[in-house]
């Protein structure tokens, strides 16, 4: 191809690259950002079809200055963003959390209120495991916890798979405890109050059977992050229905807006603890090798942890800020 053909065809594409690289307008950059990957890809290639053909130094050297620039800005682009996402870890979360920390607390309450509650009652009663799970789901909990015969480790395409479900599960579970909220909160309270009934009735009742080391060496190491990703899930949906029953001088989809647009820090860092307990759920609490001890050690130490982290995390740069 000659270089007129070529330089008319991609001409262009290469004048939006570098109107785009040019411009300082923020608001108009973010705007046609989804063009960008796509036009440094295509300049890269044209560079190295230019050099293979030979064609001029002008058109080689412009080609140049647009795939330098891209990856400059591809390279600021991915900077930024992982930047954003420690300062969110390091100070946005933590911070959210503790504005929220009425709510917060009133999750709290609720789930593991109820967790408690069911736990002890079964305790008095075992037959109470029934009245939320059939006799069947009794006997395939039974069976997977069973001291001696329970055998965690699986091979490593197993463990991806069930990383993989512990995702979607964990998900899920978060997912619906918070946009259940949309229902002026009474569907929050629903899946708080059922999920802390379940946990409670599911251990009180292990428990009470004498099935305690596998089940709890099990769930010692991811229970800080899931439990609490669930109830931070719950506080935010309570903060959906809040706004809708106690609108104040906003409209209701005005005040919908306005708890959704502060609730969804909170849902970012859950998303984040669920991801991290389906990894410990996948590959350290269903390791046979590690011995039951180790699991209740690194257990206590991420309740410890990620109480210490709501609770001092981010707390300089709050006091600094105002």
């Amino acid at each position: 191809m000659k270089q007129r053909t070529f330089e008319s065809s991609h001409q262009q594409e290469w004048d939006i690259l570098e109107d785009w690289l040019n411009n300082l307008d923020k608001r108009r950059r973010q705007k046609n950002l989804a063009q960008f990957p796509q036009l440094y890809r295509q300049a890269c290639q044209h560079l190295a079809l230019a050099q293979d053909r030979h064609y001029s130094p002008h058109l080689i050297k412009r080609l140049n200055r647009l795939v330098l620039g891209g990856h400059q800005q591809l390279y600021q682009t991915q900077s930024r963003l992982t930047a954003k996402i420690i300062h969110f870890i390091r100070v946005d979360f933590p911070q959210r959390v503790r504005q929220e920390s009425r709510l917060v607390g009133l999750s709290s309450l609720l789930f593991f209120g109820s967790l408690l509650l069911m736990f002890l009652s079964v305790q008095i009663n075992p037959d109470l495991v029934y009245s939320l799970m059939e006799a069947e789901q009794v006997i395939e909990i039974e069976a997977m916890y069973q001291p001696n015969a329970v055998d965690y480790n699986r091979d490593a395409e197993s463990d991806f798979l069930m990383f993989g479900f512990y995702i979607r599960n964990n998900i899920s579970i978060g997912f619906q405890t918070f946009a259940s909220g949309i229902l002026f909160g009474v569907g929050t309270l629903f899946f708080l109050i059922f999920n802390g009934l379940y946990i409670g009735c599911v251990a009180g009742h292990l428990t009470h059977i004498g099935y305690t080391v596998p089940f709890y060496s099990f769930v010692a190491g991811h229970s800080a992050l899931e439990l609490s990703a669930i109830v931070l899930a719950g506080a935010a949906g309570l903060k959906l229905g809040l706004a809708l029953i106690a609108p104040g001088r906003l409209s209701r989809l005005q005040a919908l807006r306005q708890a959704a647009a502060h609730s969804i820090k909170l849902i970012y860092g859950v998303i984040i603890m669920l991801l991290l307990a389906a990894f410990l759920e996948a590959f350290w609490s269903s390791n046979a090798a590690i011995a039951p001890d180790i699991k209740y050690t690194v257990g206590v130490f991420l309740w410890i942890s990620v109480i210490a982290y709501f609770i001092l995390v981010g707390r300089r740069r709050a006091i600094g800020s105002y």
